[in-house]
């Protein structure tokens, strides 16, 4: 049979406005094709906070509604359980996710809800220019940390797989890198089971994607893609946290 490789339904006919090797491009398609292939494009409702995945909207050729910095989680939950027939998912950087919207995204896993969370890792606050976010590596130069990263003075990245894996609520917790085709690969399954997931009712679960940032990196793109295989991914170690699978 013949496959042929075009847009996905999912996605408008808009040019892409990310900068030059951003990952979000990568991720949004990815998203679109499991839309897709679900079927669920007209009953999928997406959540976009602030930051550069603000400008999902502009993209995703479904729903998609905005909240306020690092409150999607707790919007998703209102609309999940208003219309429990939809299929809702957030999709969030780490500033947003990991920094102001901690609680939101602990309370929610801790509740089980039955949304799906869609987290991209690139380490700093991308939309206002490179700042410190809580992923920041120890050592990584950003604006506000032009000597690197001091743990004695910052502290610690979050590692949010490793924190949300041991709550009870959680349900599918995984983290994967789009830095080569195999990776890319990976993490399209695993987003198309953490939204198999919600439409099993199986409760909550969070993909987190480790993505280039090459502006902020002051990197060229194939660079920051290299950067992710062999620094980020070593202390952000991609795989599987946790899988109740059919329990």
């Amino acid at each position: 049979m013949e496959v042929v490789y075009k847009k996905p339904e999912s996605l408008k006919e808009e040019i892409t406005t990310y900068c030059p090797g951003c990952g979000h491009g990568i991720i949004h398609r990815l998203i679109a094709e499991v839309i897709d292939e679900f079927n669920i494009r007209e009953k999928t409702i997406g959540i976009a906070p602030v930051g550069c995945a603000v400008l999902a909207y502009n993209f995703f050729n479904f729903d998609v509604t905005e909240a306020a910095h690092g409150r999607a989680p707790a919007v998703a939950t209102a609309i999940k359980r208003l219309l429990p027939d939809r299929i809702v998912f957030t999709y969030q950087g780490d500033g947003d996710l990991a920094a102001i919207g901690t609680a939101e995204i602990i309370h929610a896993a801790a509740r089980g809800e039955n949304i799906t969370v869609i987290f991209v890792n690139n380490a700093v606050y991308g939309m206002t220019k490179g700042q410190m976010a809580p992923t920041t590596l120890p050592g990584m130069k950003t604006t506000t940390t032009v000597q690197g990263r001091d743990t004695n003075y910052h502290g610690y990245p979050l590692k949010v797989c490793e924190i949300l894996s041991q709550i009870d609520g959680t349900s599918y917790i995984e983290r994967t890198s789009i830095d080569s085709i195999q990776g890319i690969i990976k993490t399209k399954s695993a987003i198309k089971k953490a939204f198999q997931y919600q439409i099993e009712n199986k409760g909550f679960s969070l993909i987190e994607i480790l993505s280039p940032c090459p502006v902020n990196w002051k990197m060229e793109p194939i660079g920051a893609m290299k950067w992710i295989k062999e620094v980020m991914s070593k202390y952000f170690v991609p795989g599987v946290y946790k899988d109740k699978g059919g329990k």
